[in-house]
């Protein structure tokens, strides 16, 4: 397995590391300033008072040269680190050659989907073709208008607190409320229902003496009749809940939504965009419950440092969808499709190591945060597989209300000025989630975490 004293070298050293009194410093305070003048808030961390200058694997820099561990991993993009040698190199070598070629073949991405096609869960693999796309987005989008095409049907199956994406399709699918509020009315067809949220069961039960409720709820309505789902194309489920709150259902819930889709005529489509890439200890966290989609959507750390994302589908369902029907100017770009199959092979090579020790690792931390929770009032659940762990904090244990925004706020704000990158997710804001890059060595993870659990006993 990979050393500690090999991964350290792609990482800057010494974090974190503080220059200025407290954050964001005067630099970063201007560049804050400028961006406010000249950039849209609407994207997703538009105020974070926080700006990138400089990147090396688990760690980047400020513009006051304050030095952080990222423990977001650019939402789970930098699944290998920033900057890693190899895919620099890998980037370096295709600049020379190839770059755009527009919508056309080229060698990269014609190499980048034999070898996506190879990675795939058993059952997929060797058995499907790719449609490539630059986001998850659009990755969605496509999964969405394809499904349609395959099936002859209109309908979607989503569910509660579900990130697909947020284009007009996508974002139909997405519950997020700051990302529907007053941008509607979205499209139809889209039925939501119950995610296995065993902190917070909506039916009131306890896993496992609940027989999984959620998941035969989701067989009732496919396949009862009177429920209003009688035209569904597909289900879209992400196998581990991201902008949720970092949910790991238990493997019969995913497995229960399979032999319903069987049963309706609909197709599963896993959203692998957050969860896969070997952030939950396995390539894709759908093997982690033996399920075999029908689609797998992708992106995020597939591409790492540059933007590649894709639909990967069964190859008999290919012949359903028309020649030249869904044109994008900037897929399967070749310096995207080198660096996306360099990414591949750090993760992959030697049987896997580096998404085996995403698990091991993974559980080490999961543990020390276990510990954390028992001496503190505020930590109500610790949750996740691999490197994929959400932190639900609250007011009260026993009631279980959700922690304000005000100490929410205390609490990101006050790793900052630790040294930590930390956002938040969950259906109430109060879920902090620990996906770091693959490659962060032991030492970071214990800082990070020894940081997290001394900020919320200060709170």
């Amino acid at each position: 397995m990979i050393s500690e004293e090999e991964l350290a070298k792609l990482s800057y050293p010494d974090a974190p590391k503080m220059v200025t009194d407290k954050v964001p410093g005067p630099k970063t305070q201007k560049a804050l300033g400028d961006s406010l003048k000249y950039e849209s808030m609407a994207r997703g961390a538009g105020r974070f008072p926080c700006v990138f200058d400089q990147g090396k694997g688990a760690t980047v820099k400020d513009p006051d040269g304050n030095l952080y561990i990222d423990i977001t991993a650019g939402v789970a993009v930098n699944a290998v680190g920033r900057r890693h040698p190899r895919v620099v190199k890998a980037i370096e070598e295709q600049l020379g050659k190839l770059m755009h070629a527009i919508d056309i073949t080229n060698t990269r991405r014609i190499e980048l989907a034999e070898k996506v096609s190879s990675i795939m869960p058993e059952g997929l693999g060797g058995h499907c073709v790719s449609y490539f796309t630059q986001g998850g987005s659009s990755a969605l989008e496509t999964a969405i208008k394809f499904a349609r095409r395959m099936t002859g049907r209109s309908q979607i199956v989503a569910f509660h607190g579900a990130y697909h994406g947020v284009w007009c399709g996508s974002g139909s699918l997405t519950t997020g409320d700051q990302y529907r509020q007053g941008y509607g009315p979205f499209m139809t067809g889209v039925i939501h229902l119950p995610y296995a949220y065993c902190y917070r069961c909506c039916f009131n039960m306890e896993y496992p003496s609940c027989g999984v409720q959620c998941g035969k709820y989701v067989d009732y309505v496919l396949n009862t009749p009177y429920t209003a789902a009688d035209d569904v194309a597909a289900l879209i489920v992400e196998p581990q809940q991201g902008e949720g709150g970092y949910l790991a259902p238990p493997p019969e819930f995913l497995r229960i939504l399979k032999e319903a889709c069987e049963k309706h005529g609909a197709l599963f489509i896993a959203d692998e965009v957050q969860a896969g890439t070997g952030r939950t200890g396995k390539m894709w966290s759908i093997e982690h419950s033996g399920v075999v989609p029908d689609m797998l959507t992708w992106g995020k750390g597939m591409g790492g440092d540059l933007p590649m994302a894709g639909v990967t589908f069964r190859d008999h369902l290919a012949d359903k969808i028309p020649d030249s029907s869904q044109p994008n100017t900037f897929a399967g770009n070749a310096l995207s499709a080198a660096a996306c199959m360099t990414n591949i092979d750090i993760l992959t090579e030697n049987d896997s190591d580096l998404i085996r020790r995403a698990g091991q690792v993974g559980e080490e931390t999961k543990g020390r945060l276990l510990k954390g929770s028992k001496e503190s009032p505020y930590i109500g659940d610790v949750r996740g597989r691999g490197l994929m762990i959400g932190i639900e904090l609250v007011k009260d244990k026993e009631t279980k209300e959700p922690l304000d925004g005000d100490s929410m706020g205390k609490v990101i704000f006050g790793m900052l000025n630790r040294g930590i990158i930390m956002v938040p997710c969950g259906r109430y804001g109060n879920v902090l989630r620990f996906m770091p890059p693959l490659t962060i060595t032991r030492k970071y993870l214990e800082k990070a975490t020894e940081i997290l659990v001394n900020v919320i006993k200060d709170i």
